[in-house]
C-alpha cells in the first residue's frame, strides 16, 4: 500500500458520485452511482475532478465496438465501470513515489478509464500542471484530442513550419486541435468540414476552408505535404492524389470498418499500401505522454492554444454529452462541469 499524503479535511471522505457502465451499449445505460473513492497507488495522483471531455474513446469503451475490443476490457460487461478519459481538477493526495506534484496543485491529464466521477487516481507520467491562462473546462478538453493531434502533425506526419497540411474532419475534437497545432507549428493549414461548421474552423486560424457539401479536395488539384485524415471516409487513392510526391498521409485509428474487426482491414490496406509508394502512409495510434501534455500546455501558455468547447453538461448529465458526441458532427470538444 502508498503511502498518502493528504489533507486533513479529506481524510474521511469515503465515497463518491460517479457515472457508472454496468453494461454496453448506448448512452442511456449509463447511471449515476455513489461509489467507494479511489486510492492513489504508490506512482498514482488522487485528483479531485472539476471537469471532465468526452473523448470517440469512451463511445467505443461504452459501446464495446468494435469487438474485439472487448478482448481487453470484458467480454461480457466493461471491467471499468466508471468510464471517461480525459479531466482537470485538483490535486488531493499523492502516492509515497511521487515526486512531480503535491496537493493543491490543479493539474489536467488523461486516464484508461474514470474521469466521469468526483475524484479519480492517475499515474504521474499521464498528468500536467494547467498552465496560466487555461482555464479548468478548457484544459479538461486538451488530453486526448491535443495530444492526437499533435502526435499525428509533428511525429508521424512530421510537419514542418513552411510546409501545407490537409485536415479531413477539421471540426471535431481533434480536427480542431490540429488547426491550433499546425499553425503553432508553422504550417500552412487546410481544413475540410462541412457548411455548418465553416466560420467556427475559420476562426481557429485556417487559412484555406473546403466545404466538402459544395467541393471535393480530391478534384481541387492543390497538394499538400500532410494530409491528416479524420474520418475515413476516402479511399487511399483519392487521399494519396492530393499529397505530394513525398507527402505523408496520416490516419487516424478511427477509420470505419463495422462493428467487428473495426479499422483492422482498413490498417492492414494502410500498412501494406505504404510499401509499394514513395509516399508515406502511416497510421495514428495516440500515446498519452506527460512530454506531449506539457508542449501543449506550454502552447496554452504562449496564446497558441484554446480549445473550441461546443456544449458543457453537469456530471448528472452526462449521459446527454456522451449522446450529443454520439449523434455526429459535434464541433470541437464536449465538456462535463464536475
Amino acid at each position: 500500500m502508498a503511502e498518502v499524503h493528504s489533507p486533513q479535511s479529506a481524510v474521511d471522505v469515503s465515497t463518491m458520485t460517479a457515472i457508472v457502465a454496468p453494461q454496453y451499449g448506448p448512452s442511456s445505460v449509463l447511471r449515476t452511482e455513489t461509489v467507494d473513492r479511489p486510492t492513489p497507488r504508490a506512482d498514482e495522483i488522487l485528483v479531485r475532478v472539476r471537469a471532465a471531455a468526452v473523448s470517440q474513446g469512451d463511445l467505443h469503451l461504452l459501446t464495446g465496438t468494435p469487438y474485439l475490443l472487448r478482448l481487453g476490457f470484458g467480454l461480457r460487461r466493461p471491467k471499468d465501470r466508471i468510464i471517461g478519459h480525459d479531466l482537470a481538477g485538483d490535486v488531493l493526495a499523492v502516492g509515497s513515489e511521487v515526486t512531480g506534484f503535491r496537493p493543491g496543485d490543479t493539474v489536467f491529464g488523461a486516464v484508461d478509464s474514470g474521469a466521469f466521477a468526483e475524484y479519480v487516481c492517475v499515474p504521474e507520467q499521464r498528468l500536467a500542471l494547467v498552465p496560466a491562462g487555461l482555464g479548468i473546462e478548457e484544459a479538461a478538453a486538451v488530453p486526448d484530442s491535443g495530444m492526437t493531434a499533435l502526435q499525428g502533425l509533428r511525429d508521424v506526419g512530421q510537419l514542418r513550419a513552411g510546409q501545407s497540411v490537409l485536415i479531413n474532419g477539421a471540426s471535431g475534437g481533434v480536427g480542431t486541435f490540429a488547426i491550433l497545432i499546425g499553425k503553432a507549428l508553422g504550417a500552412e493549414v487546410t481544413a475540410v468540414c462541412s457548411t455548418r461548421h465553416v466560420a467556427a474552423v475559420r476562426s481557429l486560424g485556417a487559412d484555406h476552408v473546403i466545404d466538402y457539401t459544395t467541393e471535393d479536395f480530391a478534384m481541387s488539384g492543390r497538394h499538400y505535404d500532410v494530409l491528416l485524415d479524420l474520418v475515413g471516409n476516402r479511399s487511399l487513392r483519392d487521399c494519396r492524389k492530393v499529397l505530394t510526391p513525398k507527402g505523408v498521409f496520416v490516419s487516424s485509428a478511427g477509420a470505419p470498418g463495422g462493428n467487428w474487426a473495426g479499422p483492422v482491414i482498413w490498417m492492414a490496406k494502410v500498412l501494406l499500401t505504404n510499401l509499394f509508394t514513395s509516399q508515406r502512409i502511416a497510421l495514428l495510434l495516440m500515446r498519452p505522454r506527460r512530454a506531449d501534455l506539457e508542449f501543449l500546455a506550454g502552447l496554452a501558455a504562449d496564446g497558441k492554444l484554446r480549445p473550441l468547447i461546443e456544449k458543457r453538461y453537469p456530471l448528472a448529465r452526462a449521459a446527454a454529452a456522451v449522446q450529443h458526441l454520439a449523434d455526429g458532427h459535434a464541433e470541437g470538444k464536449t465538456v462535463i462541469v464536475v
